[in-house]
C-alpha cells in the first residue's frame, strides 16, 4: 500500500447504526467495481457504537479481504477489497 496515495472514503458521521449497512454495501460494491483495492472507512472515536457495527459488517461481506484501524487516525478503518 502506497502511503501517501488518496483513497475514497466514505464519511458516515451522523448516521444510524441502523442504516450503515446499506450505505456501507452500496459504497463497498461501487469501489469494488470500479477497480479500488482500498477504500477508507471514517466512523469517528466517540462511545465506539458505530465502529463496532461497521467492522461487524466488513467481518460479513464477501467483497472484503481485511480492514483495519488506520494507525494515524484511530476514527477511521482501512479496508483492502476483493478485486
Amino acid at each position: 500500500m502506497e502511503v501517501f496515495k488518496k483513497y475514497p472514503a466514505l464519511d458516515l458521521h451522523g448516521e444510524y447504526t441502523t442504516t450503515v449497512y446499506t450505505i456501507l454495501h452500496t459504497f463497498l460494491l461501487d469501489n469494488i467495481k470500479m477497480g479500488n483495492s482500498y477504500v477508507i472507512i471514517i466512523h469517528g472515536k466517540g462511545s465506539g457504537k458505530l465502529k463496532k457495527e461497521v467492522h461487524a459488517i466488513l467481518a460479513k461481506e464477501p467483497g472484503v479481504v481485511t480492514y483495519r484501524l488506520d494507525a494515524f487516525n484511530l476514527g477511521q478503518t482501512i479496508v483492502k477489497l476483493r478485486l
